[in-house]
Order: C-alpha cells, then sequence, then structure tokens
C-alpha cells in the first residue's frame, strides 16, 4: 500500500473523553489487519477508530499546541508500516509506540528538552481537574497542562499507564525499562501531581 493522504476528517473536540478499553484492543486489532490491504473505506474506518487516542497521547505527551501536527506525522507512518502489522501486539500498544517514536524524534530534532508550560493559574488549574459527572474538553486542557510540569520519563509512564490504560508490563516493553522502573516513575508523576494540586489549594 502507498503512502496515501489520510483520509478527510472531523478531529474530536477536546481531549477529554473515552480512552479505549482493553475490550475495545480486539476491534481495533481487527479493524487494523483488514486495513492492511489498502482499502480506502477500510483504512478510513481504522483511522476514525483510533485517532482520537492518538491525539490524546500526544497531547499529553507533547502539548496541545503540537498534538496535531504529531498526530498527522503519526499516521503518516502508521499508514506505511500498515501493511506489515501482524496483530502480535494489539492495534493499540502498536500504535502508541509509534507516536511514541514521533514524539521522541520530534524532541531529539529540536535538540532541546520537552518545554515545560508556564501555568500560572493553578487554582483555576486545579478546578478544571476536579471529577464532574459528565467531562468536558477543559478537564483534558487542564491535565496536559499539569502533565507537562512531569519530566518526560515519568509522564510518558504516567500516561501509558493511567491514561491509555496499558499494564505497567506493556508500559515498561513499550518504553524499554524494567517494570519496577515504570512503577517508579508512575508513583513519582503521581506524587508531584498531587503536590502541583496541593500548591493550588494552599495559593487559593
Amino acid at each position: 500500500m502507498s503512502c496515501s493522504p489520510l483520509p478527510m476528517m472531523t478531529p474530536p473536540s477536546g481531549l477529554a473523553g473515552r480512552t479505549a478499553a482493553p475490550a475495545d484492543d480486539d476491534r481495533l486489532t481487527r479493524l487494523a489487519m483488514v486495513a492492511r490491504d489498502g482499502r480506502p473505506d477500510d483504512v478510513e474506518a481504522f483511522v476514525r477508530a483510533v485517532y482520537g487516542d492518538v491525539r490524546r497521547f500526544a497531547a499529553y505527551l507533547a502539548g496541545i499546541p503540537a498534538a496535531e501536527d504529531l498526530t498527522q506525522e503519526t499516521f503518516l507512518r502508521v499508514l506505511g508500516s500498515l501493511p506489515g502489522f501482524a496483530g502480535r501486539s494489539s492495534a493499540r500498544t502498536w500504535l502508541l509506540s509509534i507516536v511514541r517514536r514521533v514524539v521522541v524524534d520530534r524532541f531529539r530534532a529540536a535538540a532541546v528538552r520537552p518545554v515545560v508550560a508556564e501555568l500560572p493559574d493553578w487554582q483555576a488549574a486545579a478546578e478544571r481537574c476536579q471529577p464532574r459527572d459528565v467531562p468536558g474538553p477543559e478537564e483534558g486542557v487542564a491535565l496536559a497542562d499539569l502533565l507537562l510540569q512531569l519530566p518526560f520519563e515519568r509522564r510518558e509512564a504516567f500516561v501509558l499507564t493511567q491514561v491509555s490504560r496499558l499494564s505497567y508490563a506493556e508500559a515498561a516493553e513499550l518504553i524499554g525499562c524494567p517494570v519496577g522502573t515504570v512503577r517508579s516513575r508512575v508513583a513519582r508523576a503521581r506524587g508531584q501531581l498531587v503536590e502541583a494540586l496541593l500548591a493550588a489549594d494552599q495559593a487559593a
């Protein structure tokens, strides 16, 4: 299959929303296997099914302003690699590994560390992060802002396990480090996020 342009679609609004649950993995993998032959309708069905997860993951790793560009670059790589997808891992895990490589490559190309976003209004961020009955786009924006305060390694481990719902073993395999290291990074990330929210309460 040639690397054709992405199917025309309207990107999901905001970043909040349901991340694909493990129960969806089989369906996404089946869509990927069907799309390997390159039929436009099958490719578009697969891209539509996974677009939101890919964009959210890119935003949580690299920030919202860069998310759309990184998502498009990810899908260019996905379409080029799709014919070789053998289903040895779930399609979602395979996609997240590609997003991660795209983000890391972007950081390396820029020869800088991930930018730490300034968030002057911690109180507003904390309020937006409070659980609500119906999550809205602003909650995803607030979480992305808060995650950008973390070192990349902690952010990556936290997003993979707590947002994208990979197991610690799956995240460790994707990152290429021991499971214990992933657990440590997640624990430190969680602690740093809690400290940020406590700082917001004290500033109120």
